[in-house]
């Protein structure tokens, strides 16, 4: 059952079951209440289908007792491929090693308010700040790298820079996904001081961004995806400004 339901003042989830009946009950709630929903019955199938970029839900539903890939690791993959707010639902409760990853819990069975209850409490990420008036590096910067350098030093200067952001990204996704606060926070003022100094505003924007995050990391997940939107306009502004 892929993309039923529609409305777009309401979330699209994603339901990740190995049990057809939950699934279809818990589809039937969802559509008629108005949200667009995917299905997937395992973990594989649904990493499958966010890197084949299928759906791009806000809410992620997961049985996290499933066979094959499930529990920490599943939640570690998803955390990676969207910036959707994870519930874990279960037959029996949660180690505390699954409770530190997920953003909430459900026990199974619930009932249709306790499921629209957590749908209504979802915060969704706040919208892209990534405008196009927000210069991708600091023209001043730039302009003075290249009175102190060739072009081509320049040039690999911006090219250590993405190629920085890209591993502060895999070692973002792992901190987001053991729920350390600390380590985030550490990934941010690394990426907010290197930027900074190379004048690559928007992502030093957002490695401030991750610096100054709550407890919740709330927003950790949406700020990660700016991040790579960020790196990807860098490296369209180097085939701009340095063509080869």
């Amino acid at each position: 059952m892929l993309g039923i339901g529609g409305d777009r003042g309401f979330a699209t989830v994603l339901l990740i079951d190995d049990d057809l009946i939950c699934r279809e009950v818990i589809a039937t709630l969802l559509t008629l209440n108005g949200y667009t929903l995917h299905t997937a019955v395992d973990g594989a199938a649904a990493v499958k289908m966010l890197d084949e970029e299928k759906c791009e839900p806000q809410v992620i539903l997961v049985d996290v007792r499933m066979p094959g890939l499930n529990g920490v690791p599943l939640i570690g993959e998803l955390r990676k491929r969207s910036k959707a707010s994870i519930y874990a639902i279960s037959g029996s409760s949660l180690p505390k090693e699954l409770e530190s990853v997920v953003d909430g819990f459900v026990l199974k069975p619930f009932n249709p308010e306790a499921l629209q209850k957590l749908l209504d409490d979802h915060k969704p990420p706040p919208p892209s700040e990534l405008g196009s008036e927000e210069p991708v590096v600091s023209p001043k910067i730039l302009s003075q790298f290249r009175q102190m350098m060739p072009e081509p030093t320049v040039r690999e200067v911006y090219v250590a820079v993405i190629a920085d952001l890209k591993k502060r990204g895999e070692a973002l996704d792992e901190a987001i996904a053991k729920r350390d606060v600390d380590q985030v926070r550490r990934i941010g003022h690394t990426i907010k001081g290197g930027c900074g100094m190379a004048g690559a505003r928007q992502a030093a924007r957002l490695g401030a961004l991750l610096e100054s995050e709550s407890d919740q990391l709330n927003n950790s997940g949406a700020i990660r995806h700016e991040l790579k939107l960020a790196w990807e306009n860098l490296e369209r502004m180097l085939e701009m400004e340095f063509p080869r």
